[in-house]
């Protein structure tokens, strides 16, 4: 009975540990989110290829103190790339992977590692025969990695963390704060890395490296072992041969150097590891990585944030020749509703193309608004290029479907779409690619001159006359006009800028957009601070109410600006206005198409900053377009808010050039040629007045409701008597009587009568 007794309190305490291992591990699941993530990840059932070799023990303790000896092998010397062969139309990936869209050209610093690599003693499954150039990147500069994913071995501070490490990523203007930017170790050894977790198992084949963003720092990795892991414990160093191989990394801090591994990694983490560093800085870098994740037949674990679009367009990179073809396809499958024509040519004579689209393609019809979107004028802010690429071929294949929302907003609407203000600039971005071209390649015209600030500063002409009320010339509050130097042939103004303000002196535009890139917000006049000496500072337009509704129609639409969990793109967090921004507020910028626009014409304008990556890669583009695509279309229909009509004469003929003033709004616009306007307004009553040279003035309520649709307001005005006595005697070739002249003609004509000398 006793063995008994001590054999079932022995087989209780069995049960009993198991029960407790049990709950353990199932705590240490709930714990680690990716618990059984891993467990799914390290089987490779579904793969058509051998199953990889399990995890190799970890070195001995000797080898361990060889592999980071501080005097690491010398770097294999970088190539220069010659022009790589350009990615087929439709690239096909092996069956196995999933198709990471096409991939861009990327032609800039990049060091081609050796095709011989051993594949010998490696847990991590290596891909053989694969195209290396199919992978884009995963997404760090994208933020499509969270900050989670991003894991270092030491942070010299928080604003220099792992997640600042994302290629092009810019530092604050402050330095020294939360934004910084690049990733720098807290110690300057060889044990330091920068860790990426893909979530999945992911095919690696290359790394981009950066230097740290700054204006007053040099530091940049020199070279640096890549290595990956399934479980981010083990970890295997890619080989050249026998041999850690160690890759060439920057020779400065700005310039984007591509590293193809010799040969696809598969694992789901890789680890970058400095080796050598610029002598009198510190280990700092940004980076991306290429790879495609593998696909998951569970469907357990999706990209973050991952979604397709249904919508069949040219989802790729277009060079100049592919978006002049492109609009000419278009043309063909819409020519009743679409025109080409061209604005004027570039600093190397490329022809500015702009694409119309309405009922009427190529004339002005009386009572319909004209909208324009502008994207380009920065060369390498590519993604607005490609979104009104894909905007034209989406209204015109919507208009032939007979969808009644692009059907009205076609046949209502007279819209212009110029995709590409800058196309040197382009071409230049173009040939360095996404991924390589760094932030400012192309930004430039070919002149160097940066088209957003290049239009002439009307602002300070305006302010200056309202602060002197004894100004000897009056300024209007609207059509303020070009100051003569602008005008002159010496003055640095580039040809693209003197094309675009002919096109907007030439069509009486009522709203606008102009397409940016490298920030998620929208801006709005005034871009321009008011006050001497400082840098930013609110400076509202009258029109403030109407911009900020603008501006938020825009953003609230947009799957990504008003998302309050969404990461910051560089230093700035517009969630506080939730994804909207004064320009001046932001930063000052003289001359800027915003301004310009406001002040010259009757077109409010306003920028859009559509995405965190000025030039993301091709695979990228049917998100963005999903991100953007009601944006775009909701902020067209804004140009049918406010008020319009036409102002006529006693015959029924339209008046041209009437101002159109709003009590209250110390800013005016005028009629066009026809005599109609247009005037954007928020839901109210306004008191409105028209008036024009020679007629006598008219005043009326008119109110604007909350349905789309503008309030229909027009006038008839009457000439005044002074106007209709010099009609008629121009009529009859006379001119009006000038009776100070006619009474010294008198008083001649008496005193030759009397014979008395003239000066008597």
């Amino acid at each position: 009975m006793a063995r008994r007794g001590a054999a079932a309190l022995s087989l209780a305490l069995v049960l009993l540990g198991v029960a407790l291992a049990g709950i353990g591990a199932q705590g240490a699941a709930l714990e680690d989110p990716d618990y059984y993530v891993q467990e799914i990840w390290s089987q490779e059932p579904y793969y058509a290829r051998p199953e990889p070799e399990p995890f190799s023990p970890p070195l001995p303790a000797g080898a361990q103190e060889e592999e980071q000896d501080p005097r690491p092998p010398e770097p294999r010397p970088s190539k220069k790339a010659t022009k790589p062969k350009k990615v087929p139309k439709r690239e096909k990936l092996a069956p196995e992977t999933p198709p990471p869209g096409k991939n861009s050209n990327r032609r800039g610093v990049r060091t081609k590692s050796s095709e011989k690599a051993a594949s010998d003693d490696h847990s991590v499954p290596m891909a053989h025969g694969d195209v290396i150039e199919g992978c884009p990147p995963l997404g760090l500069e994208t933020l499509k990695i969270t900050d989670f994913q991003l894991h270092a071995s030491t942070v010299k501070r928080y604003g220099l963390g792992a997640h600042r490490g994302r290629l092009n990523i810019q530092a604050g203007i402050n330095e020294n704060d939360f934004y910084d930017g690049a990733w720098c170790a807290g110690r300057n050894d060889l044990h330091q890395w920068i860790e990426v977790d893909a979530r999945r198992l992911t095919r690696f084949t290359g790394v981009i490296t950066q230097g740290r963003n700054s204006l007053w720092l040099s530091d940049w990795v020199t070279s640096y072992k890549v290595m990956v892991s399934n479980d981010s414990h083990t970890w295997v160093t890619v080989k050249n041969g026998s041999e850690d191989m160690i890759f060439e990394g920057n020779s400065e801090k700005e310039i984007p150097v591509l590293n193809e591994l010799p040969v696809p990694m598969m694992a789901r983490y890789i680890r970058v590891n400095p080796q050598s560093w610029f002598d009198n800085g510190s280990i700092c870098m940004r980076m991306e990585i290429l790879g495609c994740p593998l696909p998951d037949p569970n469907n357990y674990y999706h990209r973050r944030n991952e979604m397709t679009t249904t919508d069949e367009l040219d989802f790729k990179h277009h060079s100049y020749k592919e978006m002049r073809q492109l609009m000419k396809v278009v043309n063909e499958m819409c020519p009743n509703v679409t025109r080409i024509y061209n604005i004027g040519k570039s600093h190397q004579g490329l022809k500015l193309y702009a694409v119309e689209i309405s009922d009427h393609p190529g004339e002005h019809e009386v009572g319909e608004p004209e909208f324009h979107y502008v994207a380009g004028a920065h060369g390498n802010e590519v993604l607005g290029r490609e979104l009104m690429l894909l905007l034209v071929q989406f209204l015109c294949q919507e208009y032939l479907a007979g969808n009644a929302r692009i059907v009205r907003l076609v046949e209502e609407t007279r819209i212009h779409i110029l995709p590409s203000l800058n196309p040197d600039g382009y071409e230049k971005a173009y040939e360095g690619g996404s991924e390589l071209g760094g932030w400012s390649l192309g930004r430039w015209t070919h002149d160097g001159i940066d088209i957003n600030n290049n239009f002439p500063d009307l602002n300070s002409l305006l302010w200056e006359a309202e602060d002197r009320q004894n100004f000897p010339r009056k300024v209007p509050n609207h059509y303020i006009a070009i100051p003569e130097w602008f005008l002159s042939e010496n003055a640095t103004v580039a040809v693209e800028t003197r094309a675009v303000i002919a096109w907007m002196e030439k069509i009486p535009f009522v709203l606008g957009g102009n397409l940016q890139g490298g920030e998620l917000v929208v801006a709005y006049p005034y871009d321009m601070v008011r006050s001497l000496w400082k840098t930013q500072e609110r400076t509202p337009t009258p029109d403030d109410h109407v911009f900020r509704w603008l501006a938020y129609s825009y953003a609230s639409t947009h799957r990504l600006m008003t998302d309050a969990r969404r990461r910051v793109c560089h230093t700035e967090d517009f969630q506080k206005e939730d994804g909207t921004v004064n320009g001046a507020s932001w930063h000052t910028v003289a001359g800027s198409l915003n301004d310009f626009s406001y002040l010259h014409t009757n077109c409010f304008e306003l920028s859009i900053y559509v995405g965190c990556d000025k030039y993301p890669h091709e695979s990228e583009l049917p998100e963005e377009w999903e991100n953007n695509r009601e944006s775009l279309i909701v902020f067209m229909e804004q140009v049918h808010r406010g008020i319009k009509g036409v102002v006529k004469d006693l015959h029924g003929k339209g008046i041209p050039n009437a101002i159109i003033s709003v009590e209250g709004i110390n800013h005016d616009i005028r009629t066009a040629s026809d005599g109609d306007y247009w005037r954007l307004l928020n839901p109210g009553e306004y008191v409105v007045t028209a008036k024009a040279e020679g007629f006598t003035s008219s005043t009326k309520n008119c109110m604007v409701g909350y349905d789309m649709g503008a309030t229909q307001c027009d006038f008839t005005l009457s000439k005044t008597n002074l106007a209709r006595i010099r009609e008629i005697m121009q009529k009859f070739g006379k001119q009006p009587v000038s009776l100070p002249a006619r009474r010294l003609k008198l008083r001649g004509r008496k005193r030759r009568q009397r014979g008395s000398p003239p000066n008597a």
